[in-house]
């Protein structure tokens, strides 16, 4: 498989030099990583790789890493800690794995519209990560999307406006009672707990700073963003779809065709994604777990 030019492994400021093979995917985004084992325990130095490479990718892509739940978990602790996912039933005894599940019979996949993991949470996970099992033969794809580019490719007016307002974030309208997950429950496998907490609102800066590069990221999404703060929802209306819209633009993507075994990690602080749809009566079966994050924090420009 041809993914594009290696990047050559540089020295840290400590003098270490990194063993990971990193090939870009796309222009906005994503790499393929090589050169490390998950099924075996990671130096920190490893680790510490594995973390740099995804902030300055945005989105890793790790093949043939046949990892077991154990692995998976002992990976998502190294890189910060496991976090829970509300409002989906976990793994039996495993109260920090999700099954991410769609049976050949089922209509409706998980995930299938662009939006950034637990946004709706006072403090959203820093990654996620999600190891394929199964995978259909074509189709089945997953997009991310750059959200550092979609900040700074705004007008310098807009940037500006954007800068002094906060969105307000919400599961209900797909995982409340009576939401669209709790609708379509006969047409999927996925094991949802629809809830009337989910309709719970939590306030976050439109711009946030990444807490490790730095960098100013749009920080909204069709989703989970319901309006901006004291702003009703008709009057957010226009502004957050065109910014919503311009945030998933093609030209901030990259587009994964998954393989068994396959791992991506990606950093929900700076991206949105949508996994496709488009694999009508073929199986796709992934485990996924969030690593603890803290709560967004404004962008102040200079």
């Amino acid at each position: 498989m041809e993914h594009g030019i290696a990047e050559e492994p540089e020295p840290r400021d400590d003098g270490h030099v990194t063993t990971l093979i990193i090939e870009p995917s796309a222009g906005a985004l994503g790499a393929y990583v090589t050169g490390i084992d998950l099924t075996a325990p990671l130096s920190p130095a490893q680790v510490a790789d594995l973390r740099a490479a995804i902030v300055e990718h945005l989105v890793v892509f790790l093949p043939e890493q046949s990892m077991t739940l154990d692995d998976l978990e002992l990976l998502t602790d190294a890189l910060g800690g496991r976090d829970v996912t509300p409002f989906v039933t976990p793994v039996a005894g495993r109260p920090h794995v999700i099954r991410v599940i769609k049976e050949p019979t089922d209509e409706v996949n998980f995930g299938n519209a662009w939006h950034t993991d637990l946004s709706y949470l006072p403090t959203p996970p820093s990654f996620t990560l999600l190891h394929a099992w199964d995978v259909p033969s074509h189709g089945g794809d997953t997009v991310w999307a750059n959200q550092y580019l979609a900040y700074e490719t705004l007008s310098e007016g807009l940037r500006h406006t954007l800068l002094g307002l906060n969105g307000v974030h919400s599961a209900g309208s797909a995982y409340g009672t009576g939401g669209f997950l709790d609708s379509v429950k006969d047409r999927t496998s996925m094991a949802i707990e629809p809830s009337k907490d989910a309709f719970r609102q939590h306030v976050h800066p439109v711009v946030t700073r990444h807490p490790e590069s730095g960098r100013a990221t749009l920080y909204v999404n069709p989703v989970y963003t319901t309006r901006f703060d004291s702003w009703s929802a008709a009057e957010s209306q226009a502004l957050l779809g065109h910014v919503c819209r311009h945030g998933v633009s093609e030209n901030f993507t990259c587009r994964l065709r998954w393989e068994p075994r396959m791992l991506a990690i990606w950093d929900n602080r700076c991206t949105q994604h949508l996994a496709l749809n488009d694999y009508r009566g073929e199986r796709r079966e992934m485990f996924r777990t969030s690593v603890t994050g803290s709560a967004p924090v404004a962008f102040a420009a200079s």
